[in-house]
């Protein structure tokens, strides 16, 4: 699998990330390690969790495969700090005081030294960016993270948050920032991008199969082995299953026929290559859906077909 360089840092990743959102819930032990295997046998490095995930159930499956499934160098593990859910309830805190403690935690479920990339998962209000920001440079400097960057960060918040980074003596450049983007949703093109083009950040674009929409799986209803069916994702998904959507969908569909791909690669291999994208991260369920999206590799979208999905999924 080719490797990119995150933004303007020397850190490189494989062009496609594995994401362990359902790892520990809704993909078990067995699905979670298949899925590691063959991403690590297709050339694959980057991958990414978080402390929000499964409160933690996900970070400790990984780390119980590291080691013993796949070795710490072959992997570029990245994890995120400031949303948790307590009794199903979803807290968020970007306080110094709260990411700090735990960045620690999860250190200790992967069973690593450091993290390759640390990332703020989300914007509050309620804590100074400037505290925030200290927080990746404390985990920096004192060895738990290698590089840093943010997650669903607007377009003012993430070039307030790098040029702070930049123009302060001392601290250290943001590397990346973590954002929605798919045919599904392209609000990042008007401020998100450009600000990461100007200011040198690496995008890592969750949810590229627009939470699974674009697949075409819920073309004629709802799988009943779908995240859409399931009690956590519902509302997740539903979100995309309207008219526009469908639209887009049917796009792709007719594009994927037409080159004789799936619909899945369609989707993939758009968002992949887009200006500015450094690696979408694929949050598969399954390790079969996985080694889908992996044969995405050799595929390269013809340029009058990028053109015609750019305008079908015009805002």
């Amino acid at each position: 699998m080719d490797q990119r360089h995150v933004g303007s840092t020397g850190l490189k990743v494989s062009r496609l990330g594995l994401g362990t959102m359902t790892w520990g819930r809704d993909t078990d032990e067995h699905e979670a390690r298949e899925q590691l295997t063959s991403f690590v046998s297709a050339g694959g490095t980057l991958v990414d969790t978080a402390a929000g995930y499964g409160d933690g159930d996900a970070e400790a499956l990984l780390g119980s495969f590291i080691g013993s499934v796949v070795p710490r160098d072959q992997l570029v593990i990245a994890t995120k700090a400031g949303i948790s859910r307590r009794t199903g309830e979803r807290v968020t805190n970007t306080s110094r005081g709260y990411l700090l403690p735990t960045l620690d935690a999860s250190l200790k479920r992967l069973g690593v030294d450091h993290v390759d990339l640390w990332q703020v998962h989300v914007w509050t209000d309620s804590t100074p960016v400037e505290e925030t920001l200290a927080a990746l440079d404390a985990a920096v400097t004192t060895g738990r993270a290698a590089y840093v960057g943010i997650s669903n960060y607007s377009g003012w918040q993430t070039a307030q948050a790098a040029t702070w980074q930049r123009a302060v003596p001392g601290r250290t450049p943001l590397a990346s920032t973590q954002v929605e983007y798919s045919l599904l949703d392209r609000g990042i093109e008007a401020e998100v991008l450009p600000a990461c083009a100007a200011l040198g950040l690496g995008v890592l674009p969750w949810s590229p199969l627009g939470r699974g929409v674009l697949t075409g799986k819920y073309r004629t209803g709802t799988p009943s082995d779908s995240r859409g069916a399931s009690s956590t994702f519902s509302s997740f998904v539903g979100a995309y299953l309207d008219d526009r959507s469908n639209r887009i969908v049917d796009a792709v569909a007719r594009a994927a026929e037409g080159l004789d791909w799936t619909p899945l690669e369609v989707a993939l291999a758009w968002v992949r290559d887009r200006p500015g994208v450094t690696a979408p991260i694929v949050g598969a369920r399954t390790a079969a859906q996985l080694k889908a999206a992996l044969g995405v590799e050799e595929l390269t979208l013809p340029s009058e077909i990028v053109d015609a999905l750019d305008d079908v999924s015009e805002a």
